[in-house]
């Protein structure tokens, strides 16, 4: 299956940014399609509040207006405000590089509000480089239709067991996953996917 992701997808690049604009996005893409945070991320570069330092040092009105086409933007200000906080108060991204993934890095986002194991392990992968893999609603869907019966941690723990221990790899197969998804889960083009034959 995932060779044939590979086929139809190639290489993927997501979240070229550094590790401060990929925990900002990966907030923001919370219940929203990546195009709005796209946009919302433009609007914060615009604004000249695209960091952590800069959220902290925005006004909520402003760092709203920045965020508003991601929808739900005044918990999204908050979530990124305690985001912002949390990881300035303990020396920034050049201290938490630092830290090892398990158990240290993924509890220090975990414990700040906001922060579920979808966005943390988004921000470990995208943002730190590390080899974790992000367990979203299209990998699920997608893992169920092929007859995968694990769930949850269990679900990462089989990807992790059996992809390279190298970020890399965990970016390009979760976003192949996603892209086929996308392709073919979200516009409910059921009867073409191939999941059901594998």
């Amino acid at each position: 299956m995932i060779i044939h992701f590979q086929g139809l997808y190639g290489d993927i690049t997501w979240w070229p940014g550094d590790p401060e604009e990929v925990m900002i996005g990966a907030v923001l893409t919370q219940q929203t399609r990546w195009e709005n945070v796209e946009t919302a991320l433009k609007r914060l570069r615009e604004a000249g509040i695209c960091s952590l330092s800069g959220i902290e040092g925005s006004s909520d009105q402003s760092l709203e207006e920045a965020i508003f086409p991601t929808g739900f933007y005044r918990i999204k200000r908050e979530r990124l405000q305690c985001l912002a906080s949390a990881v300035l108060s303990c020396g920034g991204t050049k201290s938490l590089k630092e830290y090892p993934t398990p158990p240290r890095l993924r509890a220090f986002f975990l414990a700040i509000k906001g922060v579920g194991p979808e966005t943390a392990d988004s921000i470990l992968c995208y943002g730190f480089s590390r080899p974790v893999f992000v367990m979203d609603a299209y990998t699920r869907r997608v893992c169920a239709c092929a007859g995968i019966s694990r769930t949850g941690r269990d679900l990462q723990a089989l990807f992790q067991c059996l992809l390279p221990e190298e970020h890399r790899a965990h970016q390009q197969c979760h976003a192949w996953f996603v892209e086929y998804a996308k392709h073919y889960c979200g516009k409910k083009r059921c009867e073409e996917c191939m999941i059901p034959n594998f």
